[in-house]
């Protein structure tokens, strides 16, 4: 019989969990979705906790769950081809293609811009990116407690001043909320849902699950139910915390608008706001915190994809892996954090929608039987209208296709439609693999 779980171990887990979810670059998305959704900033907002709190934890049940050990053995109930090349795709958008490069862009939005020219050329830039990720890459390479260390310390500082600040916003707000800016006049909590694409914590959920399940077996937990009970209970905790949050910075960055204006990301919103509430000092403060704190992502992101490639390419050693991957991140960091985000959409709008169908569907796995077809079938059919989808953001038009799904297809012009093929892909999935059971025992099967 498995020990029983102290509540002290379960709420510092469900701390831990708010910790490793609220990244600093996670700060940059309310306030800027908030500037946009002005008056209806509160739907907004609530579809916004749906994709940034509710998957993401919903996700770290899911692999719970499953049982399985990592996330290359859950993606390959699909098949082992999938498994290898959505796990890779998944490490390199939370790795050197976005969730990198984003620590460094956000650390140089917040923590040096604001004290540059109102136009620091992209110069600047270069040469900080050059020794944030020179500094990046060093840790990576000499794996030391410091970076525990600095974590630790400085996660309940970084919340206690960001908690200063949006309650000062709260309740002592900058102006009144304004008129939303295009986009945001209509189905607003779906464009909300959308945006909780971009803290990529869906997709980061899966990863994260292997240190969650680690940490209560660590308690002596043999139990699946009471594994699956500290993990509910410890990730609502999270999630009660970061939806506080999340809607707090929401509401600052509507209610700077007035006075402020419209500015380009978040990162430049937060920076704003303090300089408002605090002065130069008050941006000095915020600017160490989240130089250093994004650091400490960088370093944990760099060192968790190199160690899953080495583990690919045993071949190449894991520190020429490191070291591949901070200088591809420095690259791409200097394309800026407004365009870098910009490049992300099209990625994640369809790598999201197959991320939350298995999870879905790693739910559901034990009512189906674990049967391959029903993942294939309802993940190809959320490919590839997800896949249409990205194209469209990405101002890649195909007319025929587009308008006969926005024609036919439910919630397609909401950027959900992948919802309903995604099931009709499962169920059609369930009779193809019973059909060919049957045919796999007839005899004349087996004559043949």
């Amino acid at each position: 019989m498995s020990p029983r779980v102290p509540n002290t171990f379960i709420i510092i887990l469900g701390f831990m969990l708010f910790a490793l979810f609220f990244g600093a670059g996670n700060l940059i998305f309310p306030p800027i979705l908030g500037q946009l959704a002005g008056k209806n900033v509160w739907i907004a907002n609530a579809g916004f906790l749906v994709t940034g709190v509710g998957l993401p934890l919903l996700g770290v049940t899911a692999f719970v769950f499953s049982g399985e050990k990592n996330l290359q053995s859950l993606a390959s109930r699909v098949h082992p081809v999938f498994g290898i090349v959505f796990t890779t795709i998944l490490y390199l958008a939370i790795g050197p293609f976005f969730a990198i490069p984003r620590s460094g862009n956000v650390s140089f939005e917040i923590g040096v811009k604001p004290f540059l020219s109102n136009d620091p050329s992209p110069v600047a830039l270069f040469i900080f990116s050059i020794l944030f990720f020179t500094v990046t890459c060093l840790l990576s390479l000499n794996p030391t407690k410091i970076i525990d260390v600095v974590g630790k310390f400085l996660t309940p500082i970084k919340i206690t001043f960001i908690g200063l600040l949006v309650v000062v916003a709260i309740v002592n707000p900058i102006g009144k909320l304004q008129e939303p800016f295009e986009g945001y006049s209509s189905h607003v909590f779906f464009k909300g849902f959308q945006e909780g694409y971009l803290t990529m914590d869906a997709l980061v959920a899966f990863v994260f699950g292997i240190i969650i399940v680690n940490a209560i077996k660590g308690k002596g937990v043999t139990s699946k139910k009471q594994l699956m009970v500290v993990c509910g209970k410890s990730t609502a905790i999270a999630a009660s915390l970061l939806a506080i949050i999340y809607s707090a910075l929401s509401y600052m960055g509507a209610s700077s608008v007035e006075k402020l204006g419209r500015m380009e990301n978040g990162a430049e919103v937060l920076a704003k706001v303090s300089d408002y509430y605090f002065g130069s000092y008050g941006g000095i403060i915020l600017g160490l915190m989240i130089t250093v704190a994004c650091l400490t992502t960088s370093v944990g992101l760099i060192t968790a994809c190199s160690s899953f490639f080495n583990e690919l390419f045993p071949a190449i050693s894991y520190k020429k892996i490191a070291i591949i991957m901070t200088v591809f991140s420095t690259l791409i960091a200097n394309i800026g954090l407004t365009q870098l985000i910009k490049v992300s959409i099209p990625v994640l709008t369809t790598l999201y929608p197959i991320a939350i169908s298995l999870i879905f569907l790693t739910f559901l796995h034990y009512k189906f039987k674990g049967r391959s077809e029903v993942y294939q079938g309802s993940l190809i059919l959320t490919f590839i209208v997800s896949l249409l989808d990205s194209l469209n953001s990405a101002g890649i038009h195909i007319e025929v296709i587009h308008n006969f799904f926005t024609k036919f297809l439910p919630m397609y012009s909401l950027g959900l439609g992948w919802m309903v093929p995604a099931i009709i892909g499962g169920i059609g999935g369930y009779y193809v693999s019973v059909l060919w059971k049957k045919d796999d025992s007839s005899p004349l099967r087996k004559v043949g």
